[in-house]
């Protein structure tokens, strides 16, 4: 086994990490859930589109400049590595446009993928209802022919971002006949106009990205049906692979927390229990394997193995290690946790609470991990149900 990267490789990392270092700005952005900060962080979207830098592994023709697997996870890893602005384009291009990739047609591509990398067209994710979340087959939307498309009636919960987006994109029932994973279309629908109300959910850190969506016979034309009618649960399960497997949450992210981690154990290691000094070298082992873990993910999909039903393994892992490493830093801060990024006294603008507020709806969102692990004991495991 040969752990080295190439010289290819090598020399990718070397120009990411100069043109971040020289572009990432100074000062940390709002928070993207804020409407203010959401509008800072498109700006910022456009600057990493125009360098090249959005979705490096697309193919040229959409924006990216072919880098392979392996280069994107060093992208990521430069990218957190420089605390770069947190990307509110994720839903549209790490997880809508994987699943365009496979299922959309050339119109579609053509279409969508450049205005949205470039952040001129944002994407809120709509799976979510009041009585279906992390059972997602149970989901009562529907969609109605009619002439020219379709009419979307439902509401739907918990759409991170919708409230600033312009689109999202969910599952409807289109065959009332047939019952769960049957009978259900993949829609992209807008979030402005006629027939759409968007009401924003309050959260515990004051943030107002999330929102409830109401839809009453809101049109959708056939061209924003993404795959086959009827046949919409195949490509939503594409689309929740790449949210709980490779591309939502890469190593990166995680090897760059555990750095802050052990940084702040240092400047406090004279005051805090000294018994916090494991904990630190498990969340920096915890990221290390997750990082090497992800790069055999990667060698195994481009020998033809698809991550499967081991992308809920994956979403177990980093959620609940993302919590515990967030438990550290607050352990270590002691009463200096609770300050907040509104507080001058905060160690690291206050990164570390709100990082652990974000951190405990990790294993909540993207299918709860309750679930995550009835499908690895099915399908990984190959398990009876209980």
């Amino acid at each position: 086994m040969n752990l080295d990267f190439t010289e290819q490789e090598n020399a990718f990392r070397a120009e990411c990490r100069s043109w971040l270092e020289a572009n990432v700005p100074k000062h940390s952005l709002p928070s993207g859930d804020t409407r203010e900060g959401y509008a800072l962080h498109l700006e910022w979207e456009r600057k990493l589109f125009d360098a090249g830098w959005s979705c490096v592994s697309w193919p040229k023709q959409y924006g990216g400049r072919e880098a392979s697997l392996y280069e994107w996870l060093i992208f990521e890893e430069e990218y957190y590595r420089v605390q770069a602005p947190s990307r509110v384009t994720q839903n549209g291009i790490f997880l809508l446009a994987p699943t365009i990739f496979e299922f959309g047609t050339e119109a579609q591509k053509e279409r969508i993928l450049r205005p949205m990398a470039r952040g001129d067209l944002s994407i809120a994710q709509a799976w979510s209802e009041p009585n279906a979340g992390s059972d997602l087959a149970s989901l009562k939307s529907t969609a109605k022919r009619t002439e020219g498309g379709w009419l979307l009636t439902g509401q739907k919960t918990w759409s991170t971002r919708g409230a600033f987006s312009d689109m999202a994109y969910g599952l409807f029932r289109t065959d009332p006949s047939k019952s769960r994973h049957k009978g259900l279309t993949y829609f992209l629908f807008p979030l402005t106009g006629e027939g759409v109300t968007v009401r924003g959910v309050d959260r515990l850190d004051g943030d107002e990205g999330f929102a409830e969506l109401f839809l009453e016979d809101l049109f959708v034309p056939d061209e924003n049906i993404i795959g086959e009618v009827d046949k919409g649960w195949e490509v939503a399960m594409a689309t929740t692979s790449s949210e709980r497997g490779l591309s939502l949450r890469s190593p990166g992210r995680f090897m760059a927390t555990a750095a802050r981690l052990v940084d702040l154990f240092r400047r406090y290691r004279e005051t805090c229990d000294p018994a916090l000094r494991d904990q630190v070298v498990d969340a920096w082992m915890g990221a290390q394997a997750y990082r090497w873990y992800t790069f055999k993910s990667v060698t195994d999909m481009l020998n033809g193995k698809p991550i499967g039903a081991e992308s809920s393994l994956n979403k177990v892992f980093w959620s609940e290690m993302d919590v515990r490493t967030h438990e550290t830093a607050l352990a270590i801060l002691e009463q200096g946790a609770c300050l907040d990024e509104g507080s001058a006294a905060a160690d690291d603008e206050g990164a570390w609470i709100k990082g652990f507020q974000f951190a405990l709806a990790g294993p909540i969102y993207a299918g709860t991990n309750e679930i995550q692990r009835n499908i690895a004991a099915q399908r990984v495991l190959g398990l009876p149900r209980g």
